[in-house]
């Protein structure tokens, strides 16, 4: 069965984003048919994007936590590291979610590695799927993963890409980030948080305190992921989590949890939201 993609009308919002198209795509989450279906459809649109305009530039982000929970994380991780060529874009930026700063800080170890091992690895999680696809694969049974489980089961590129993730990207007036801002931080400050301090590296964790705050980020837009239907409606008390509203755009969809995969297309002045896959009868609770 061909999952459907649904393509919303146009809305408007302020964007600036220096005249690019970009194709965002939230939370992903081992989802890789919905995820296979959404960016052939986005390479049509860049294809539309450039029949219009022949100079101009296509982009495509990954806001973060493409990994755990859902059937296929390493033919996500597959479709994820393959090259502007084969999308149909002129540039692809990674973003980091805290699900794969989970992930990273278990394969790295450090003073933080144990707790985030425990933590990658629980039932809500979701992280277990993964190393037991990857012990699958390699045929080495561990409970533990690191470089070189990674390195043998993902390939020297997918590790490469891992390890090139960035915490945000900027495009005129608006900054791509997995979980959000804090209006009370410096911009800046906040978003060079290295991802080696784990939850202290709030830019992938945050929604209390992003998503209730009502006074803007002084200019900036924020499009982003990370908090599931559900919980960003209890929070911002939005019943549609994929409008742009507060100076920010939603785009996690709930993926393993919902059955849909979501991004936006954004160019100047507007935006419209992408969403693959067909919706479970019962969506499970959500998580982060």
């Amino acid at each position: 069965m061909v999952l459907p993609v649904d393509v919303s009308p146009w809305k408007s919002a302020p964007f600036d984003v220096k005249g690019e198209t970009v194709f965002a795509i939230g939370d992903v989450h081992g989802c890789a048919a919905e995820l296979a279906v959404l960016l052939e459809s986005i390479h049509g649109l860049a294809r539309d994007a450039k029949a219009r305009d022949a100079k101009a530039r296509r982009r495509l982000v990954y806001l973060g936590d493409m990994i755990n929970r859902g059937p296929d994380s390493m033919g996500v991780l597959n479709l994820w590291a393959e090259g502007e060529d084969a999308r149909g874009v002129d540039h692809i930026d990674r973003l980091m979610g805290n699900h794969e700063i989970m992930m990273m800080l278990s394969i790295i170890g450090g003073p933080h590695g144990h707790k985030a091992e425990a933590m990658w690895l629980s039932k809500r999680m979701g992280g277990q799927k993964l190393l037991d696809q990857m012990t699958t694969k390699t045929g080495r049974a561990t409970a533990h993963a690191d470089q070189a489980l990674l390195q043998s089961a993902l390939g020297e590129a997918i590790f490469h890409r891992l390890y090139g993730m960035r915490s945000h990207v900027t495009l005129g007036n608006t900054v791509f980030v997995h979980g959000g801002l804090d209006p009370h931080a410096d911009v800046d400050e906040f978003l060079a948080r290295p991802w080696t301090i784990f939850t202290e590296a709030r830019w992938a964790w945050i929604n209390h305190g992003f998503l209730d705050w009502k006074n803007g980020f002084g200019g900036t837009l924020v499009v982003h992921g990370h908090t599931p239907p559900d919980k960003h409606k209890a929070i911002s008390g939005m019943d549609d989590p994929h409008l742009f509203e507060g100076d920010r755009l939603g785009l996690d969809g709930g993926s393993a949890r919902t059955g849909i995969v979501t991004a936006a297309e954004i160019q100047d002045g507007r935006y419209r939201i992408l969403k693959a896959g067909t919706a479970f009868e019962n969506p499970e609770a959500s998580g982060e």
